[in-house]
């Protein structure tokens, strides 16, 4: 079941990521460079890789869900960051 899951994560960032070079073909609103797809991956795979983590280390269900949140919480506050600067960081200005 653990390597199951591991699998279903890996499938699962490629899928996601074939959605932006997808529209690429068809919009010019929707242009991402390859350091975009770079570091979507490296989120999408930190993000996924460590829920399973804590689904294997952490036996208690409540602490489970607790740190997925978190882990969840910490990848959509990097994602808005990057994307339009919430927080006003020079990370926002990368891609510009």
């Amino acid at each position: 079941m653990k390597n199951k899951r591991l699998l279903i994560i890996l499938s699962l960032v490629g899928v996601l990521l074939l959605i932006p070079l997808i529209a690429m073909q068809f919009t010019m609103e929707v242009n991402w460079s390859v350091s975009d797809f770079v570091i979507m991956a490296i989120l999408l795979l930190g993000t996924g890789l460590g829920c399973e983590l804590i689904l294997r280390k952490i036996k208690k269900r409540e602490n489970r869900m607790i740190l997925c949140l978190a882990v969840l919480g910490a990848f959509l506050l990097i994602w808005m960051e990057l994307a339009v600067g919430i927080f006003g960081t020079p990370f926002a200005d990368l891609n510009q």
